[in-house]
């Protein structure tokens, strides 16, 4: 008789799951036996990965396509998770970009922010009610290292009077940290834990839709030394399935391990205020 694996009979929704760290988080994930959904821009794609899904064991995998750049596209897509997922026991807030660039998103908002920020803020407040109803259960949010440069920049939050790409980038990490730890403070008392990761460096085609002159010249140099997208996946496989960490929340994690993350990620002002903000950008519930 076939052992029960780790996480049959759970469902997972990752976010970004059609390429890089979100795909190798969604088949590792049903390798361990868990029902996972996935979002992604493409349909072809996200079709293509559902299959390599299944592939894995993990059964029929839910597709939702939507652009998180767009309020209205998370929205929508959130309705149709609630009207297909009847429970939701993790979910992995993978979604995230870099753009050397400033971009203006259908909203009026700086893509970086909006996408590796409010679009995870958005998507986990429409989700709430079923994660806490699914409880015990798990958010995991992809941050990186870089968070510990960045700089909430309350008075010029979306680049508008100046913009750098690692700035915005950085801004948005730390932003991730911030939003896990206060999620974890409202979420007391529920059975349903908030934490952060840092997958490290890892070898995808992140940021290539728009790169800076420094990442086209040191990504091919560091391409042979930088993580595959299976083993950049580890942190968050561990914190969706380990039975362990069940209880544990408000942590921030690299290498499956708990990690000091920076001084200002600790700011709990900062972090208040940013809920504020972000709340008042997507007219959060």
């Amino acid at each position: 008789m076939t052992a029960p694996r780790p996480l049959s009979g759970r469902t997972v929704l990752v976010t970004g799951g059609t390429g890089g760290i979100g795909k190798a988080t969604a088949l590792g994930l049903a390798a361990l036996g868990a029902r996972v959904a996935i979002t992604g821009r493409d349909r072809r794609r996200a079709d293509e990965v559902a299959r390599g899904i299944e592939a894995a064991g993990g059964g029929p995998a839910a597709v939702f396509v939507a652009d998180m750049s767009s309020q209205s596209e998370v929205r929508r897509m959130a309705e149709e998770v609630l009207g297909q997922l009847d429970r939701i026991d993790v979910l992995v807030n993978n979604v995230g970009g870099y753009w050397n660039t400033r971009h203006v998103t259908a909203d009026g908002l700086e893509r970086t922010f909006a996408v590796n920020h409010l679009a995870s803020f958005l998507l986990t407040d429409l989700l709430l009610h079923r994660l806490i109803r699914s409880a015990p259960a798990r958010v995991v949010t992809v941050s990186s290292h870089a968070h510990s440069g960045g700089r909430i920049d309350f008075d010029d939050l979306q680049g508008e009077r100046s913009y750098s790409g690692a700035r915005a980038y950085n801004q948005s990490k730390l932003a991730n940290v911030l939003f896990t730890y206060e999620l974890a403070r409202r979420l007391r008392g529920t059975a349903v834990t908030a934490n952060a990761l840092h997958p490290g460096v890892v070898s995808t085609s992140f940021g290539a839709e728009d790169p800076g002159r420094a990442q086209r010249l040191a990504v091919p140099l560091l391409r042979p030394f930088m993580k595959s997208p299976a083993r950049g996946a580890t942190t968050s496989i561990h914190l969706a399935s380990a039975p362990d960490l069940e209880r544990v929340t408000g942590r921030y994690f690299a290498d499956c391990r708990p990690r000091k993350s920076s001084e200002r990620s600790s700011d709990e002002r900062a972090a208040a205020r940013l809920w504020q903000v972000s709340g008042d950008l997507v007219q959060a519930t």
